[in-house]
């Protein structure tokens, strides 16, 4: 018989002292972000006790997890590579994200909630049976996506839900159901979105990122085509188009209600053959939109290829048929893991010695050690939304995220702003070997590698300052997540979406998203003209950003950049923007996110 107490893990009266220091450090921090030691980030708006909770053990955490993947990678390879992977994490040169749960959590998912249809939240261990209107799908769906958060570490994207809505409340109230229960249909939404942005207790205070979609009339048939709900019903995108409408006006007015930070709304856009919308009235309600000042991603595609599981990461779909046995639509994606490559320190430190394709081959090696440990808790059942078929492991990426791009370019003498052709040729060149290596090593592992622009929240600013203490040439205090400076007020806005053209970005298939910050919001011709010249030049993700006014006295949320509160005269304002993804007050930010937001140039 196991004696547990065995297990029991007796600190030093040093190590107590330490953790008794953190303690009164974090209280006397500004906020979370500023105060964690470990994976900051913004999504906790609050800083209490329950937060204290969640970051006290942090580090220790990454010492276990580190240790599992390290034993992984000596079964699997060889001894010397698993103390190489600790080398390279701990030098700087590469990180792994959320490691913390690395070798617990797969990072995040796109998900297909058809077994939700069919078994309710009882497959994953809850108590809820299959829905049978749109009260129960509602109540149920919060739910289901708390329970599903907690099979991985980062976002749960649900790009079904509008369409699931939309179908219980046909059946409830009828086709004309936003005409005959338009107040109840608003009140479904508002308890479902403000649900899911309540702090959770198990998620560290954190609500879950939640991602949505809407879709254009063509991208929808290439997602949904052949798609069927249990009673053998098809999806009426006529409906789901008039919904879809009906939210975003929706959210766009709860806003100026409350600064909801989810769900990070994408609006996939099927291109034509002259890489304009082809569903132009889908693409001037989005144009219209934007001029009001609703904040949202754009995809842009000539093929309904792929889905948006986090702020950027794009997943391509292997396989958009619908399985009405399996119940998979077409919608299950997502990365299992991202280990992020610090290109700057790459260029100044290490690229005279180590080739840049034996780091990517290396890399690959480590994600294959990440992923066969994650696979054999799957085997077990210990990540029940697998078991359930929410997501099929064989769908998800190993990604190789990228940071410190634009730095290392800078370094090397090529900048976006004096030439920018030669700027984007120097990129690809490193993206296009990370790329070929990719789709080679596909077949060596027996799954699939993506490469994303990393967002990089608290890592940008990690980097800058590893880099600056170990005496590198370091330009900014925090790196950039774009491939233009956001300080610089030469580029325009053309300028930025060339930046983030086809010539760059053909190579990342895991995605990078080009944020246009502006100083005034566009009118509803400029945002349609946009969303062309995005298709002609390639920009196949993309959002503005104007800062929203928030009154602290009122509350009242301006979607216009003010320096008082336009409803109360008050000038206690605080004011909101995408730290990278998603939407919070500037307040909530670390202290060096804040700086950098105060850097960005907003293009008048």
């Amino acid at each position: 018989m196991t004696n547990k107490k065995s297990f029991f893990n007796y600190l030093t009266p040093e190590q107590i002292q330490k953790k008794v220091d953190f303690i009164n450090f974090y209280i006397g921090s500004d906020n979370n972000a500023s105060a964690s030691l470990v994976d900051p980030n913004s999504n906790v708006s609050e800083k209490n006790m329950g937060t204290l909770k969640e970051e006290m053990y942090k580090f220790e955490n990454i010492q276990v997890s580190r240790k599992i993947i390290k034993d992984k990678i000596t079964e699997m390879f060889c001894k010397d590579l698993a103390e190489q992977y600790e080398e390279d994490i701990e030098s700087h040169l590469l990180y792994c994200h959320d490691e913390t749960l690395a070798a617990f959590l797969p990072y995040c998912a796109s998900v297909t909630m058809y077994p939700f249809l069919l078994n309710g939240t009882k497959c994953l261990g809850g108590t809820s049976k299959a829905p049978k209107n749109l009260q129960s799908f509602c109540g149920s769906f919060v739910n289901l996506v708390y329970q599903l958060a907690t099979n991985w570490a980062g976002a749960t994207a649900t790009v079904e839900f509008l369409m699931y809505f939309d179908y219980f409340a046909r059946k409830q109230y009828g086709d004309n159901y936003l005409s005959v229960a338009k107040d109840r249909i608003a009140q479904e939404l508002q308890g479902v979105v403000y649900a899911l942005n309540q702090p959770a207790a198990a998620r560290g205070n954190q609500s879950v990122f939640w991602n949505i979609s809407v879709f254009d009339k063509y991208y929808f048939d290439g997602i949904f085509g052949g798609f069927r709900f249990p009673d053998g019903s098809q999806p009426d995108y006529n409906s789901l188009s008039k919904l879809q409408k009906f939210f975003m006006e929706w959210f766009r007015e709860e806003r100026k209600k409350e600064l909801l930070t989810y769900p990070v709304l994408t609006a996939a856009v099927l291109l034509d053959e002259d890489k304009k919308p082809k569903d132009k009235d889908f693409a001037w309600f989005l144009a219209e939109e934007m001029s009001k000042g609703l904040s949202f991603f754009i995809y842009e595609s000539q093929k309904a290829d792929s889905l948006s599981s986090c702020c950027r990461l794009k997943s391509e779909l292997a396989d958009n048929t619908f399985s009405y046995t399996l119940g998979a639509g077409g919608v299950s994606t997502g990365s299992f893991r991202v280990i992020t490559i610090n290109m700057n320190r790459y260029v100044q430190q290490y690229e005279g010695k180590l080739p840049f394709g034996e780091l990517i081959s290396r890399i690959h090696k480590y994600l294959a050690a990440h992923r066969a440990v994650i696979k054999h808790y799957i085997e077990l059942g210990m990540l029940p939304a697998y078991t359930a078929q929410f997501i099929n492991f064989d769908t998800q990426f190993g990604t190789i995220g990228i940071n410190g791009m634009l730095e290392a370019m800078e370094y090397k003498g090529f900048s976006p702003t004096v030439d920018k052709e030669t700027y984007q040729e120097a990129v690809s060149k490193y993206l296009k070997a990370i790329y070929d290596l990719n789709k080679a090593d596909m077949t060596v592992y027996g799954f699939r590698f993506n490469t994303e622009f990393v967002p990089a929240e608290g890592l940008g600013v990690k980097n800058a300052q590893w880099d600056k203490h170990d005496g590198l040439f370091v330009p900014r205090d925090c790196y950039n997540s774009y491939f233009f400076p956001v300080e610089d007020d030469s580029l325009t806005i053309l300028d930025k979406m060339f930046l983030h053209g086809k010539e760059t970005t053909k190579y990342l298939d895991g995605g990078s998203a080009c944020h246009l910050n502006i100083a005034q919001l566009f009118s509803k011709t400029q945002a349609y003209d946009l969303l062309c010249v995005a298709g002609k030049l390639g920009v196949n993700y993309w959002t503005y950003n104007c800062l929203v006014t928030i009154c602290n006295d009122c509350g009242y949320i301006n979607v216009n950049t003010e320096d008082h509160c336009t409803e109360c005269g008050s000038r206690d304002v605080d004011y909101g923007t995408r730290v990278i993804g998603y939407l919070k007050r500037i307040s909530s930010y670390s202290k060096e996110r804040q700086l950098e937001a105060a850097r960005r140039f907003y293009v008048k």
